[in-house]
């Protein structure tokens, strides 16, 4: 059964109950059940759900733009493990613990679901309508403003890079097969499951601090908590599970606080609380706003090409996986329709040592994943084993359409220090790259807008959490 159906399942039936118990003692704030269906209408909160649905397909398009313009963005791992090193193989190594890992797989996609649903619905049921506006587009934009990075920074999740480190969420049976067909493994920075809670955490209290609100006073102060306290676990699973590097945690914050920030200044205008949306525009100032907020789009767009071209530039040093003696990961491809193929070449960078592989439906892996380790012995007998000697290259070309299939990759030297590096290049056959810049473009905005209108704040003498759109500064 599809975890995520199960998790959705779930959250259907627990979100009544959270709201209830949230409310304990504060029964007047709550929606009587024969007014849900007009408070819905007349707040617009269908429109909220319409959101959810677009960053679903938002998403589903990045991922099918993720692999094939790998050729040319390629892969920054090294980078991040040359200054991080093992850091995360020691939390893993000093907590693992099967019950653990089984708390920390379910925690980090029921709860990340839970919490993006939950908090739209829990605000709207206390009536809290700006913020759920708020944290309804505090999913969809900070999903948005990742794309760039997510699409033009490829970084491997930990357990592909760190020889010893075991993939305890994607090695798993029942996971694998979810995961493997909704997430590259390469989009380790930034980390949403940071990003996207804290932009929570900074929306309640950007809210609480406009309105004079004591956080500690605040009648929402509980769940506010609850969102906190999950938070502070999804920093510490990342890690211990084998997904996400230590720097994806500031990161993370950084484009949760982007998001927030923008969302936070944006809101009023979009609720026209301050009189029409468009109220105080002048052509003056939407020339002041194209060339600024542009300025910064184009100065984020060039160092994107920059480092597209750098990484095309230096395709033939590329690491794409590095396996200690033992390890086992997989590479994923994508889905391809009727007449299409994807070309892999499998380039075996190590002198000493024979890398074997395997091209497998990814359906039929999860016989061979458990407890966050591929059992080679079970793979192998699934397809056929390929062998790529030291320094050398194989071609291996998939036709099958509408499957995702594995490129599993095993290591038989014993010592886990004897590491083989490995680079994987697919060709999709299609150019592209245009569509993945213009996909990206919003995020660009969005991050100047959010520089112009600190800059204009600071100028008016006005703090950063300042909502008040900028035709009324004068009149205050």
């Amino acid at each position: 059964m599809n975890p995520y159906w199960v998790m959705m399942g779930l959250i259907l039936i627990l979100t009544p109950i959270i709201c209830w118990v949230f409310t304990l003692g504060r029964t007047e704030t709550r929606t009587p059940f024969n007014r849900m269906a007009s408070v819905i209408h007349e707040k617009r909160y269908y429109l909220h759900a319409m959101g959810y649905i677009v960053i679903i397909k938002w998403k589903a398009v990045t991922d099918s733009l993720n692999e094939p313009i790998k050729s040319s963005t390629g892969n920054w791992t090294k980078w991040i493990y040359s200054f991080e090193g093992d850091a995360t193989l020691w939390i893993q190594q000093t907590f693992e613990n099967v019950w653990l890992t089984e708390f920390l797989n379910f925690h980090y996609l029921f709860i990340y679901l839970f919490l993006i649903y939950i908090t739209t619905v829990y605000y709207a049921y206390v009536g809290e309508r700006d913020l759920t506006d708020k944290v309804a587009l505090n999913y969809l934009l900070i999903y948005a403003l990742a794309v760039p990075y997510y699409l033009f920074y490829n970084v491997e999740v930990t357990s592909s890079w760190i020889p010893g480190m075991d993939a305890l969420l994607y090695h798993d049976g029942w996971y694998t097969v979810f995961y493997a067909t909704h997430d590259p493994l390469d989009n380790a920075v930034p980390s949403l499951h940071v990003a996207i809670p804290f932009g929570i955490i900074l929306l309640n209290w950007l809210h609480c601090k406009e309105k004079g609100i004591e956080m500690r006073k605040w009648v929402h102060w509980p769940y506010h908590m609850f969102v906190v306290v999950n938070t502070v676990l999804f920093i510490f699973t990342i890690a211990y599970l084998g997904i996400h590097w230590l720097v994806d945690i500031p990161l993370g914050m950084l484009i949760g606080g982007i998001g927030a920030l923008f969302i936070h200044h944006l809101q009023p205008r979009l609720r026209n609380d301050h009189g029409p949306m468009f109220k105080g525009v002048t052509k003056a100032k939407v020339v002041n706003h194209t060339f600024w907020e542009g300025a910064a789009t184009l100065v984020m767009l060039f160092l994107i090409l920059s480092s597209v071209s750098y990484q095309e530039e230096m395709v033939d040093e590329r690491v794409s996986f590095r396996l200690g003696g033992g390890d086992s990961t997989f590479e994923i491809l994508d889905r391809i329709e009727y007449g299409e193929s994807i070309e892999t070449t499998i380039f075996n960078l190590d002198s000493t040592n024979e890398l074997e592989f395997v091209v497998i439906w990814v359906d039929a892996s999860v016989s061979a994943m458990n407890e966050g380790q591929i059992d080679w012995e079970v793979v192998s007998q699934l397809s056929e084993v390929h062998t790529v000697a030291p320094g050398e290259s194989i071609v291996v070309t998939t036709d099958e359409p509408k499957l995702y299939h594995l490129i599993i990759m095993h290591n038989s030297a014993e010592n886990v220090d004897d590491v083989i590096e490995v680079r994987v290049l697919n060709d999709y056959g299609d150019d592209v790259m245009w569509q993945a810049i213009a996909l990206s473009l919003p995020s660009l905005w969005m991050t100047g807008f959010v520089i112009h209108r600190l800059k204009r704040l600071k100028v008016a003498g006005r703090s950063f959490i300042d909502s008040t759109p900028s035709h009324l500064w004068e009149e205050e």
